[in-house]
């Protein structure tokens, strides 16, 4: 599978997107009818989308290195 693929960029960025911004979205419902527990889904959200970012960074720059 080449980074050009649509499957590379679904698996890659898409999926795990939506995933991070579910968990932020849990942690704002969470917040605002005040269960304070729901800071941590934000936070981990927020990571688990660095992550994203991170990886398609290093993708990018490894597979334009490579091609």
């Amino acid at each position: 599978m080449s980074p050009s693929d649509p499957q590379f960029l679904y698996m890659i960025l898409v999926l795990p997107s939506l995933f991070g911004l579910a968990l932020i979205g849990e942690g704002i419902n969470k917040v605002v009818h005040e269960k304070w527990a729901g800071l941590i889904s934000i936070t981990f959200g927020l990571v688990f989308i660095s992550l994203v970012i991170f990886a398609f960074l290093f993708f990018s720059s490894y597979f334009g290195k490579q091609i």
